[in-house]
């Protein structure tokens, strides 16, 4: 997910080192995926979002939050991406290629963290468009499948080809080799996704708010309802999507935490932003 923190205040940023970008993959015209170098030092928890970008034409880095895709054990990172045609930063993003150099900076923060939550039995994930890049992080750590038996992703797009990398990533997890070893033969079952389209004929359809509060996820995945005693969640998408959402899980009794003060529901606090 790329974050809405202004660029005249990134430009401020002290310019970090640079990484090199070992692949890039286009999965539409709006949407692609890179990965780069991992610096020696950087350590971070899964969910986490770090400063990327590239040199301004004033000299200055113009640099970006980006969610971290890939999860902590990772050598490379990953990011997720959208294409703003004219943003300052996606509309010259979109052209780089492998051996070509970004900007990091290798301070990772965010909200969207395991240690944010209290323990519980269901973990779901919320997210719209790229919203999804910090979850792909943690579906692919072994500590959610620890602390959790139920992983639920609700992933929400216009049309199906933006929702294919994480379709992909989905399907590759619960055929992963490593997970499989440590959790047995149903770690298939435990790993829950459910895409849904607003714009074209899908499977499923609608919003999130709407399939939560109507109860129709549960209906289709055959869960039971959701409860503050055994349900906990993460939200990241567009600011009305989390606020929406907020309010949702709220009306069935859970509460918003943070690093500070763990609780049922997490809210990443920067959003997607429109210039990119």
């Amino acid at each position: 997910m790329t974050l809405d923190l202004p660029v005249t205040e990134a430009a401020k940023v002290t310019v970090p080192d640079a990484q090199t970008v070992t692949s890039v993959t286009k999965w539409t015209d709006s949407l692609f995926s890179f990965r780069v170098t991992r610096p020696a030092s950087l350590r971070f928890r899964s969910g986490e979002f770090v400063m990327i970008g590239l040199p301004g034409d004033n000299g200055k880095p113009l640099l970006r939050a980006y969610s971290i895709a890939s999860p902590n054990w990772d050598d490379e990172l990953e990011f997720y991406s959208i294409i703003v045609p004219d943003g300052p930063l996606t509309s010259r993003l979109q052209h780089i290629k492998p051996g070509d150099q970004i900007i990091l900076r290798p301070k990772p923060v965010g909200t969207l963290v395991l240690d944010a939550l209290l323990p519980g039995k269901r973990l779901w994930f919320l997210a719209t468009g790229t919203g999804i890049a910090p979850f792909a992080s943690l579906m692919r750590d072994p500590e959610t499948y620890e602390r959790y038996e139920q992983v639920i992703m609700m992933h929400t797009c216009r049309t199906g080809e933006e929702l294919v990398y994480g379709a992909e990533l989905v399907n590759n997890l619960r055929h992963d080799p490593l997970l499989g070893e440590l959790y047995g033969e149903d770690f298939a079952s435990r790993l829950k996704y459910y895409p849904t389209t607003t714009r074209e004929p899908s499977p499923f359809m609608g919003r999130i708010t709407d399939n939560l509060t109507s109860g129709k996820v549960l209906t289709d995945l055959g869960l039971p309802p959701i409860s503050p005693e055994t349900d906990r969640a993460m939200i990241c998408g567009s600011l009305a999507f989390n606020v929406d959402v907020k309010a949702v899980l709220e009306g069935f009794g859970l509460h918003e935490g943070a690093n500070s003060e763990p609780r049922e529901f997490v809210v990443e606090k920067a959003f997607v932003g429109e210039g990119l």
